[in-house]
This record gives structure tokens, C-alpha cells and sequence, in this order.
């Protein structure tokens, strides 16, 4: 394998940017790895874990482009190709010089004094500094990028919250403001339901099926990972509580997250208790019989939708819990019947954190003990990401993985490859996966997926399309062509989880 690099002295894009060129150097012919980062120490530290480039001497200032390839020429073509994609700039829009953006937040501030959210995307190092300028500036933020330190975070939530404002992260991936989709976002109809989500493919989940059932979102805020930790207190949280339950617009709230804290659960909880709004709550691994004060819990992502529609619409918000519906349990007793006798294994490849997550909760409420990269309570940590170990459920978007690579919503290419090599494993009875539609992502997210399923495999294929008939990537002819290569396509990720459940008991009754 040959390495090489290019560094750009005094360049800037944000890490979105960088992202998609990226993953477009990656599908060059003879490219292995490619990554298109700013040079952060941290990032510098992470080319070197992947492999990509060693001892550079650049400064946080400059951009860095490393590829791995089969040859010289392959990865001199991919360098040549990233320095004409440096340089693209964005179509001319008949503005003049003089409309140029601004090259500061304070800038545009002066430009326009009505602005009041600013979307920071910038090496992590430096996310803090600028969120604080736009909210000395009266400005609320939603914070892309991760690798923020702890206290920086609070410092700049208690700093927001002191003004009134809001800060969604850092490390907040998904948001819809006044109907804009932010980050990672499907396109969802206005609506009376706000979602305050802790969670970029939770809020996801819970905001696509929203739009499907009929209904519609009025803001979904995001709060980052690590709102609901103890450190911070669940500030973002609880002020986009106050918001929602101020806003005429918004009917019903839903709350999404893994678990918090305890005492920062109880805190959410109780402020929820006493809002005027009708509250849903989704912290996934939490007992939802377990909820009082009017509250109402939800099982899974998928049917805290469901409650938040009902209420919305004046129906009794009842729970349906979630059995395997007898049209589908035909087809899954047919894959378990024609499972050959080695066949034993859910394996699963998520793009998505909380999908993963809600995966293997699913499971081992089935009796059904997973290994994982990111493992739930009670679940084992793989020694190995690389390699499956019985039931294993995997966050393919995990640091772990996206090191050096963009995440798979962006470029599924490397989840595709683990794919195949589990659909080869004669143990592997079910593939279990997600495809992510929406803003941000991959807008050819099936391709590889479908090379895979139609390729020749044993096992069974259950996906889980998050996504809206009104995203860009065109959900039924997503849908469609998974099917035709074979896959069962399932309603939610809970459902999803569900039939791999169904399948593995039945094949360890045989």
C-alpha cells in the first residue's frame, strides 16, 4: 500500500465539506483511505492511527489531504482531484463582491442584526470560542463538531442560558428550526409535535415517522450526547423544554435519549411533570412503566411517534408494546426453517449510534446477549471491532470506525465490506442494518448494500430505512430496490430488531 499527502497552508472548510470530499476521493479507482481534515493535533493523531500519514509538520491553520492507494499514480490522481475540489466554490449567485459571506461571526452579525443562530463546524479545539462569540452576540448555536471538552461545554451552556439562548451540542448532528433541516435531518412537514432530542438518528427515527403517520414536527432541537450527563445538567435539554412549552405552535413534546443520568433524569422528569404541554419520553433502556407525574413513556424511538400523534390528534395515547404482527411472523418462520444447522447469528451493522444502541436492547429483552463496540448494560465489549463473536451488533459510525474515513451515513463503503464478509460467515443467520436518508447523507446509500444482498448469501437480510417520502434520495425506490435483492424491510428499527429477535430464538429452539 502506498501512503501519501498534500498540506494546504492557511486553508479552511468546515468538517461537512471535508466530509463529502472525502468520501468522493474514496470512490477514486486503486483509493483504500482518504482523509481531508483540518490539522488539529487531534487529527493529526487520528491519520496516524489510521494509517494514513505520519510526523507532519503543519499547523492547525492548514489543511491536510492523506490517501492510501495500490500505487503511486493512484493516489497522485486522488491528490490532484482534492486540489480541484479545494477549489471549487459555489455557484454564482449574481451577487456581488461586495455580497461575499463573511468571514466572522461578528461580521455577519453587523451585516444583519436580526440573525440569532449561529451552526459552528470547526475543529473541536476550537468549537468553543466561536460558540461563545456568537452568544456574547445574542446568538443561540448548534455546535457540529465534537471533541469538545466537557468544561468547555458547560461553560458555554451556562453562558447561553444566562442569556436566554440555547446551545444544540456540541456534537449535535441533527436539528430542524423552523422547518430547515440542520445537519443530519429528514424533510418532515410542519407540524404540532417539538422534539428535544439527545440524539441526532433517535431524533431522527422519532421525527421521519412523525411525518409519516400524517402529522408534523414544529421544531426539533437538538442538545448533543453528552447533555444529559452528569457534568452538565441537561441545561440544552431543559431550555428547549421552556421553549417548546412556550411556543403556540407546539402541542406535544417528545423527549429521546440513551439514558441519563439518574439525578439528571429525575430532574428532566420532574420539570416535564409540570409543563403544560403533553410530554412523551423515549430514554431508551428505561422501564416506561416506570413513568409518573402524567408523563408518557414509550418503548422504543418508533413508538414515542406514535403516542406524540395521538395526542396531537385528541386520541388516548396507548401503548402497543411491540409483537411481531402475524403477516410477518409467516415470512420469519419460513427463514427459520430453511436456516442450515450452523446458522445461529444476528449480526448487525448500524450507521446509526442509537440504532445500535436500541438493537441490542431489543434483543436482550429476547433473552438474547450481544457483543458490541459500544455495548449496552450487560452486553460485552468486543476485544476486536473487526471481528463478530457470536451475536454481535455494531456502531459502525463509531470513532472507532470513522477515523480517517467519513461516517457511513456519507459513505457506506466500509459497513458494506463488513457486510459481505459476514454474509460469507456460514454462522451468520441474519444481517441486520439501517439505511439513513436525509440531508447530509449519502444520496446512493444502497448500492453497495444491494451488490452485497444479491450476491450469494444464506443468511437473512432485515433493513431499516429511516427516512420520509419527501427525502431526496427517494424512499419507495430505496425500499423497492432492497426488496428486490432480497431484503426484508421493516416499518422502524424496533421492528427491525424484533424480526432478528424472532429469527434467533427460533433458530436456538431447533
Amino acid at each position: 500500500m502506498t501512503t501519501a499527502h498534500r498540506i494546504v497552508p492557511n486553508a479552511y472548510k468546515d468538517s461537512v465539506a471535508l466530509l463529502a470530499i472525502s468520501s468522493k476521493l474514496l470512490s477514486l479507482d486503486g483509493i483504500t483511505g482518504a482523509s481531508v481534515v483540518m490539522a488539529t493535533r487531534t487529527n493529526l493523531e487520528n491519520l496516524v492511527d489510521a494509517g494514513l500519514a505520519d510526523g507532519l509538520a503543519a499547523s492547525p491553520s492548514d489543511l491536510v489531504v492523506a490517501v492510501s492507494g495500490d500505487g503511486g499514480p493512484a493516489c497522485d490522481a486522488a491528490l490532484a482531484a482534492a486540489a480541484e475540489l479545494l477549489a471549487e466554490r459555489p455557484a454564482d449567485d449574481g451577487a456581488g463582491a461586495e455580497e461575499q459571506p463573511p468571514s466572522s461571526i461578528a461580521l455577519a452579525a453587523q451585516r444583519d442584526p436580526t440573525l440569532n443562530l449561529a451552526l459552528v463546524s470547526v475543529p473541536g479545539d476550537y468549537a468553543a470560542a466561536e460558540a461563545l462569540k456568537a452568544i456574547k452576540l445574542g446568538m443561540s448555536v448548534m455546535i457540529f463538531s465534537d471533541n469538545v471538552p466537557v468544561e468547555r461545554e458547560l461553560e458555554i451552556k451556562r453562558a447561553a442560558d444566562e442569556r436566554d439562548l440555547i446551545v444544540m451540542g456540541p456534537d449535535c448532528g441533527t436539528a430542524i428550526v423552523n422547518g430547515v433541516p440542520l445537519g443530519f435531518a429528514n424533510v418532515v412537514r410542519r407540524g404540532p409535535i417539538g422534539v428535544v432530542g439527545a440524539s441526532g438518528t433517535g431524533t431522527q427515527e422519532v421525527t421521519a415517522r412523525i411525518h409519516e403517520l400524517g402529522s408534523g414536527v414544529s421544531q426539533a432541537i437538538g442538545t448533543g450526547g453528552h447533555d444529559l450527563a452528569e457534568a452538565i445538567g441537561g441545561i440544552s435539554m431543559l431550555r428547549g423544554m421552556r421553549w417548546l412549552e412556550d411556543d403556540p405552535g407546539t402541542k406535544v413534546v417528545v423527549l429521546v435519549s440513551k439514558p441519563p443520568h439518574p439525578t439528571v433524569a429525575a430532574a428532566v422528569l420532574a420539570r416535564a411533570a409540570g409543563m403544560t404541554t403533553p410530554v412523551v419520553s423515549i430514554f431508551l433502556g428505561e422501564d416506561p412503566e416506570a413513568a409518573a407525574g402524567g408523563i408518557v413513556a414509550a418503548g422504543s424511538l418508533a413508538e414515542s411517534a406514535d403516542l406524540a400523534v395521538a395526542l396531537a390528534e385528541g386520541r388516548p395515547a396507548e401503548r402497543a408494546g411491540l409483537a411481531v404482527r402475524d403477516e410477518a411472523r409467516a415470512v420469519l418462520d419460513e427463514v427459520v426453517a430453511s436456516a442450515a444447522p450452523d446458522q445461529c447469528f444476528v449480526r448487525g451493522m448500524f450507521s446509526g449510534g442509537t440504532f445500535c444502541f436500541e438493537a441490542q436492547l431489543i434483543l436482550r429483552a429476547q433473552g438474547l446477549d450481544a457483543w458490541s463496540n459500544t455495548p449496552v448494560a450487560g452486553n460485552a465489549a468486543l476485544a476486536d471491532i473487526g471481528a463478530s463473536v457470536e451475536h454481535t451488533i455494531v456502531d459502525m459510525g463509531d470513532d472507532q470506525f470513522t477515523q480517517g474515513r467519513p461516517h457511513p451515513m456519507i459513505d457506506p463503503g466500509l459497513r458494506d465490506e463488513r457486510l459481505a464478509a459476514e454474509a460469507a460467515d456460514p454462522a451468520t443467520a441474519v444481517l441486520l442494518v439501517d439505511v439513513v436518508l436525509g440531508y447530509g447523507s449519502t444520496m446512493d446509500p444502497v448500492s453497495g448494500l444491494v451488490d452485497v444482498l444479491s450476491g450469494k448469501r444464506s443468511a437473512a437480510a432485515i433493513v431499516h430505512v429511516c427516512g420520509t417520502s419527501a427525502d431526496p434520495q427517494d424512499r419507495a425506490g430505496v425500499v423497492q430496490r432492497l426488496r428486490s435483492a432480497g431484503a426484508l424491510v421493516a416499518g422502524t428499527n424496533a421492528e427491525a430488531a424484533a424480526w432478528a429477535a424472532y429469527i434467533a430464538t427460533g433458530l436456538a429452539a431447533r
